[in-house]
C-alpha cells in the first residue's frame, strides 16, 4: 500500500468515527445533567440545613394556636410541612411524617400548612379547603383524619374527582349536608392563600417542603419526599443530638 493510500484510509477513518465520537459526547453531556438533576433534588436539603438561619427561613410565621397539629403543641422541636393533596411526593413523605412523631413521642410535632401547586394540580386548593371545613365541622382529629383518607384515595396529579370530597367527609364521620355547605361557601380560600404565601416566603419552591424548627429556635429547610433516614438526621441536629 502507498503512503498516499494509507492516508486516505486514515482520513475515512476520521470521518466514520467523529459522527460516534459526536453522539458519545452528547451521551455523556446529558447523562451528567441528569445525574447532578437528580442529586440536587436528593441533597439540596442537608446542604441548606449546614447554614440554618439562611435569611428566607426567618420569614416562616411562627407556630400558632391557628394551626394543624399532630402530637404534643408543647414539643421542643416542630415540623412545618408545606403540603399539597395531590402532590405524590406529599403521598409518600405523609407517612414519614407520621412515623417521626410517633418514634419520637413528646419531642416533636408535626404542623401542617398548604402548599397548592396551582399550575400543576388545579384541584389541589379546593381539597385544601375541604380540609378547613373538616377542621370547623369537627376538629383537629378530624383534620388529620380527612387528610389522611384523602391521600389514601388519591390517584395524585390532580387524579381525585372532586366528588370524593363530600364521601371523604362521610368517612371521617362529618354532617355531608353540613360540610357542603362549607366548601360550597369558599370561606376557607383566604386561608389556604396565606399558607401558600408563607410557603413561598420562607424558600419554597415545590411541594412537599418542610421546615423543621430547633429546641433553640434554629430553622433547617428539608425539601421533598426524604427517606425517614434522613429526616431523623436533621430532627436529631435540632434536637442537639
Amino acid at each position: 500500500m502507498t503512503e498516499e493510500n494509507l492516508n486516505q484510509n486514515q482520513e475515512q477513518k476520521k470521518d466514520r468515527l467523529l459522527p460516534l465520537s459526536i453522539l458519545v459526547a452528547a451521551v455523556l453531556v446529558s447523562g451528567s445533567l441528569i445525574y447532578n438533576a437528580g442529586k440536587k433534588v436528593g441533597t439540596a436539603n442537608l446542604e441548606e440545613a449546614a447554614n440554618p438561619q439562611a435569611p428566607s427561613l426567618l420569614n416562616v410565621e411562627p407556630v400558632s394556636g391557628n394551626d394543624h397539629v399532630w402530637g404534643n403543641p408543647e414539643a421542643p422541636v416542630k415540623i412545618i410541612e408545606f403540603s399539597d393533596l395531590e402532590c405524590p411526593f406529599c403521598k409518600r413523605f405523609h407517612p414519614t411524617l407520621k412515623k417521626i412523631v410517633e418514634d419520637y413521642k413528646n419531642e416533636v410535632a408535626w404542623v401542617y400548612r398548604h402548599f397548592p401547586l396551582d399550575s400543576l394540580h388545579s384541584k389541589a386548593r379546593k381539597e385544601a379547603e375541604a380540609t378547613e371545613c373538616a377542621n370547623e365541622l369537627g376538629g383537629n382529629d378530624k383534620f388529620w383524619g380527612y387528610v389522611d383518607r384523602l391521600f389514601e384515595v388519591t390517584p395524585s396529579n390532580n387524579g381525585l374527582d372532586p366528588a370524593e370530597l363530600l364521601n371523604i367527609a362521610e368517612y371521617v364521620g362529618l354532617n355531608r349536608i353540613e360540610f357542603e355547605s362549607c366548601l360550597s361557601s369558599g370561606r376557607y380560600a383566604n386561608r389556604v392563600a396565606e399558607d401558600l404565601k408563607d410557603a413561598v416566603n420562607s424558600g419554597g419552591e415545590g411541594t412537599p417542603y418542610s421546615m423543621v424548627i430547633g429546641k433553640d429556635g434554629k430553622k433547617y429547610p428539608v425539601s421533598g419526599a426524604l427517606p425517614y433516614e434522613q429526616v431523623k438526621l436533621v430532627i436529631d441536629q435540632a434536637l442537639g443530638k
